[in-house]
């Protein structure tokens, strides 16, 4: 049965549906020979090319949903490539065969924490559409006065330069004198969203670290710069909150084979770690 070409390219990993349609109506997607165009289907035997280099096209029964968790750090960017040469979080991120990785959602450059990356890029496109609304959790240091009628229009919603806004929780977690820790969540993505509806009462965040996405927290155990496989009950939770049927696949057991990698994992995460030294104090949750 024929799919959507964007369909087929988001799901075997390729990027995210909205990647694969720019890149589509760039002309930088061929089938069969044939430059394609939006809205082309293709069936399963096709031979498409992007940038005239040949690409996975497997079957929904050939792919393994995989996520894992990213504990991004400050400084990197959420792009593939930079310009200027700055780091990104695909960077320390590890290598997948006939497919890549697609980041569900992004962090700003000074922004930390919880960054989910699948190799499914429909399970990508699905979280990410406002629809779903899924719950993000935010540790926020603040700077500022912040009086409980600051914390009730934060809750109750303010106006932004692109609409109204609020937080869903508004919750102290520490701090002293003009410094102070919240905990913060709201389902929605938008642009330094956080950050904005703080600067909106004149107050000024000084840290800003993602903590939770749905029921997915940031590990303890995660180092900055480390990343960890997510195992199926959790890959599945994701998909269901998109609206997927479940993975019944994981490629993480406990065979020996299994057991080597989480070995080399390890050591990769402690290169990582010792390349990304900060001297940042540690959060309210790092010192529970």
């Amino acid at each position: 049965m024929s799919e959507k070409l964007q369909k087929v390219l988001a799901r075997a990993g390729h990027g995210s549906r909205r990647e694969m349609e720019a890149w589509i109506a760039a002309g930088r997607v061929s089938i069969d020979g044939e430059i394609a165009k939006l809205g082309d289907r293709i069936e399963a035997d096709a031979k498409v090319r992007i940038d005239g280099r040949a690409v996975s096209i497997k079957s929904e029964d050939d792919l393994v949903c995989r996520v894992i968790a990213y504990h991004k750090p400050e400084g990197e960017i959420c792009s593939r490539k930079d310009p200027e040469g700055r780091p990104t979080v695909f960077d320390r991120l590890p290598k997948t065969r006939d497919s890549r990785w697609v980041a569900v959602g992004r962090l700003d450059i000074n922004t930390s924490g919880l960054l989910l990356f699948t190799s499914d890029g429909e399970l990508a496109n699905r979280l990410m559409h406002p629809s779903h609304e899924v719950e993000r959790e935010y540790a926020v240091r603040t700077f500022g006065e912040v009086t409980d009628a600051c914390i009730q229009r934060l809750r109750t919603g303010v106006t932004l330069e692109d609409g109204p806004a609020h937080f869903d929780k508004v919750k102290p977690a520490g701090g002293e004198g003009m410094n102070k820790w919240w905990h913060v969540s709201l389902a929605e993505g938008r642009n330094r969203e956080v950050r904005r509806l703080w600067e909106s009462q004149e107050v000024q965040v000084s840290r800003l670290i993602r903590i939770r996405y749905g029921m997915i927290d940031l590990p303890k155990s995660l180092p900055r710069g480390g990343w960890g496989e997510l195992p199926i009950e959790q890959v599945n939770y994701l998909r269901k909150l998109a609206g997927l049927e479940e993975e019944t696949r994981t490629l993480l057991g406990t065979d020996k084979h299994s057991v080597a990698r989480a070995k080399v994992k390890s050591a990769k995460i402690r290169r990582a770690v010792r390349k990304h030294k900060t001297t940042a104090g540690k959060t309210p949750r790092q010192r529970s």
